[in-house]
């Protein structure tokens, strides 16, 4: 275990560059020296920690003796579940709580040293542009949000055209206000569309303003989410929805 030789941050940066330091540490271990690290986590061994260090470095050990730390502890017993679980899945583990012990460190300097709201929140943001431990071990670096949300939006169904003219952070099935027609369209395809969302599948009722709005992927009608239960939040884990209409049909066949 460390035994805090190194000096200790006492600026936002400071905080920052310690907490690099020891993240470039824990991935050193779960990544390429993890055949190093797997044969230290010995489960007939007591309670063992994986620790980062400042230096980029990492060890395992026994978890201090005093009460309470110097610093946070990292998560005791890793090596115990070692051989009960397949190894990426064990690695996986690790990492999430390596990524709960950083943070824990980082904020423990910053309640230590007084930082403000400011403070606090410059220092999250700084350590959030970086990819958690989690995700560089699984290799499940996320994209930026208004890229997955492109991404969601370029699958919808086969009118591609009317989905990508909706904002961004709407999900893929929904829109909440007519479409608007595009000179280069076939005439026949655009209105075709305009007649199915015009008014609602259900109520029959046309177009409001800021109403949210859900398009069944069978029938390609439009619907008032309120019409159809419906909700914005249940829409975002919706893959495929299916009117009450279609539904009723499959469930008949």
């Amino acid at each position: 275990m460390e035994g805090i030789p190194h000096p200790i941050p006492r600026t936002v940066e400071e905080v920052f560059g310690d907490f690099k330091g020891r993240r470039a540490g824990l991935i050193k271990a779960l990544t390429t020296d993890v055949e190093k690290f797997y044969q230290q986590c010995d489960p007939e061994k007591e309670n063992l920690c994986l620790y980062g260090l400042p230096n980029e470095t990492w060890e395992v050990n026994l978890p201090v003796e005093e009460v309470p730390p110097e610093l946070p502890e990292p998560a005791l017993g890793i090596n115990f579940a070692r051989d009960g679980m397949q190894e990426k899945d064990w690695l996986s583990l690790v990492a999430v709580h390596s990524d709960s012990w950083l943070l824990a460190v980082a904020f423990y300097f910053g309640a230590r040293f007084g930082f403000g709201k400011n403070e606090r929140k410059k220092l999250f943001q700084m350590i959030n542009e970086l990819p958690t431990i989690f995700e560089v071990v699984t290799g499940n670096v996320k994209q930026p949000k208004d890229q997955s949300a492109a991404t969601h939006n370029s699958g919808k169904s086969k009118s591609s055209g009317k989905v990508s003219r909706q904002p961004e952070h709407q999900n893929k099935a929904v829109k909440m206000s007519p479409p608007p027609k595009d000179e280069d369209d076939s005439g026949e395809e655009e209105e075709e569309d305009d007649e199915q969302g015009a008014t609602c599948g259900a109520c029959g009722d046309n177009y409001g303003t800021d109403e949210f709005w859900i398009c069944c992927d069978v029938c390609e009608k439009w619907f008032h989410g309120k019409c159809v239960k419906i909700t914005p939040a249940k829409a975002e884990h919706i893959k495929q929805y299916k009117c009450p209409s279609c539904s009723s049909k499959r469930a008949r066949v």
